[in-house]
């Protein structure tokens, strides 16, 4: 989630506490007659709305070809997420307007209660937004809360609904810089990994600098490595050799186009969790992988491979002008599928190019990325291991999807 905005309180529709299931294609019921059944709550932002305003949708519908509505959806102002621990029974929805956590817990009637808030101000957090992959949650006691805002991970209570402690990471902080954390968090061996990207304040740009947060789970220590020869590493697969591969995201690609060689080149490095350290001998630049083109994003594919995004013009020209995040966000983006272990790249024609932007989600039985709309009008999920076939759409931009039961 980018760009987010200033802290106001959270609002709830009233009304819409509790929470039915939505109404799919044809005006059939979202409901397949099975009570306990897979239930998904799907967070979409509607961003063309004035104020903007988001929307929690309960459906079982994740896995079938539908149109979710949101007449019986939860309101959530501004632009939220739902995050928490699948299959649990709760979604935790936070905002960008407020520094409040409000939990939600399914009822025996498949619909949505809250129950319970807790707040992160008291640690000077303002807001909570970009990405689900900020929240990880370590057991049902513990979570943490990554801040690009604030340096620094809240380590919170999701049970008690209280802040117990926190993680500073000055050490992240750059003079004239914007830092923000990855939306693919690696969970591996009791840490949780978290890339890192910067650019600048001002301008278009990127910083030319990679970063991996390390956080053991058991003891809260962090560790932070860094490398300077390549910048907004935001996405990470892991390798048949247990490495973490880190390439530069779309929107890292999409500077590049723009500005030229004043960007870093979209590349790909290769981390070690068991030191922690980035490889220094490990250096490949995204271009070269897929044969020249405008390259970015990693998005873990099936056992030993990822796929990389290339850029297509003839579907989506770069006119002169054109902003980065416009290209990023565009739909002309191809897929290539790379072999971790060898790194050799083929094109994936049998997938639909798409959004530069690509957001993994588990489903009971399959992977699902997101098609975001043109003009941020509405989401599409499709099925990974399915050469990109539709499941279902919702108004808005959904960049938060957790399975209920």
């Amino acid at each position: 989630m980018k760009n987010v905005g200033s802290a106001t309180s959270l609002r709830r529709s009233a009304g819409m506490l509790a929470l039915a299931l939505v109404t799919g294609c044809g005006g059939s019921e979202g409901q397949n007659g099975d009570d306990n059944g897979p239930l998904y709550a799907i967070t979409t932002q509607v961003l063309i709305a004035d104020p903007v305003d988001s929307y929690v949708i309960v459906t079982d519908q994740a896995e079938q070809t539908a149109s979710l509505s949101l007449d019986n959806a939860v309101r959530v102002s501004g632009r939220a997420l739902g995050v928490g621990i699948p299959k649990s029974g709760a979604v935790y929805v936070v905002s960008d307007e407020s520094a409040t956590v409000t939990r939600y817990t399914l009822t025996n009637a498949g619909g949505l209660e809250p129950t319970g808030t807790v707040s992160f101000d008291s640690l000077g957090v303002t807001s909570l937004g970009e990405y689900q992959a900020n929240f990880q949650f370590v057991s049902e006691t513990k979570a943490y809360f990554f801040d690009g805002a604030t340096a620094q991970v809240v380590v919170w209570n999701p049970k008690e609904m209280k802040v117990t402690g926190h993680i500073a990471l000055d050490a992240l902080m750059i003079p004239d810089t914007v830092m923000a954390f990855s939306g693919a968090a690696i969970r591996r061996d009791g840490q949780v990994l978290m890339p890192v990207g910067w650019r600048p304040v001002s301008g278009v740009g990127i910083t030319p600098k990679a970063g991996v947060v390390s956080i053991d789970t058991e003891t809260d220590e962090p560790t932070i490595a860094t490398d300077d020869r390549c910048g907004y590493t935001h996405d990470a697969a892991v390798g048949p050799d247990g490495k973490v591969y880190l390439a530069t995201e779309a929107y890292g690609a999409a500077v590049r186009r723009v500005v030229g060689e004043e960007a870093p080149a979209p590349c790909l490095l290769r981390f070690d969790p068991e030191t922690r350290t980035f490889d220094p001998a490990f250096y490949r630049t995204l271009e070269e992988l897929v044969g020249g083109g405008t390259a970015g994003t990693l998005v873990p594919g099936p056992e030993r491979t990822a796929y990389v995004r290339v850029l297509d013009e003839t579907i989506a020209p770069v006119l002169e002008g054109t902003h980065p995040r416009t290209i990023a966000s565009g739909t002309g983006w191809q897929w290539w599928e790379l072999e971790l272990d060898t790194l050799a790249a083929t094109q994936k024609t049998s997938f639909p190019a798409t959004s530069g932007s690509v957001f993994l989600f588990e489903s009971q039985n399959q992977t699902l990325y997101t098609e975001f709309g043109e003009g941020a009008a509405s989401t599409t999920l499709r099925v990974l291991e399915d050469n990109g076939k539709p499941t279902v759409t919702t108004e808005g931009l959904s960049f938060s999807f957790l399975q209920l039961r």
